[in-house]
């Protein structure tokens, strides 16, 4: 059988979407996705009843942190900051060892430190 990169990470992304709408469901929070005709996207913005939220990209390997990080951060200076919010914060969801926060402030969690 031969290594599919690509199609193990639609996988893991799925896993962690998955989780990230279970632990969302105990806070009374949804989950959802966000796409524009421009391309850009994120994985997943958890929305709580209280107004607070995050944006989040899931990611396997380190390799694609600082894709992931720029845009999380092009998409959080796109929000209506009148009408909505400022993100509670930005984070990579991967499945890499460590939880740090990197020097532009975005939070890197591994999927194994979601835990209620």
């Amino acid at each position: 059988m031969e290594m599919d990169p690509h199609t193990f990470g639609l996988l893991f992304e799925s896993l962690a979407v998955r989780d990230l709408r279970v632990y969302s469901q105990f806070l009374e929070g949804d989950v959802f996705h966000y796409r524009v005709d421009d391309g850009l996207e994120v994985d997943a913005i958890v929305h709580l009843r209280c107004g607070k939220w995050c944006a989040i990209e899931v990611k396997l390997g380190t390799h694609q942190f600082d894709a992931a990080a720029a845009n999380l951060m092009k998409f959080a200076k796109k929000v209506d900051s009148e009408s909505m919010n400022p993100p509670s914060f930005l984070a990579i969801l991967t499945g890499t060892e460590y939880a740090y926060t990197r020097e532009d402030g975005v939070h890197v969690i591994p999927l194994g430190c979601l835990r209620n």
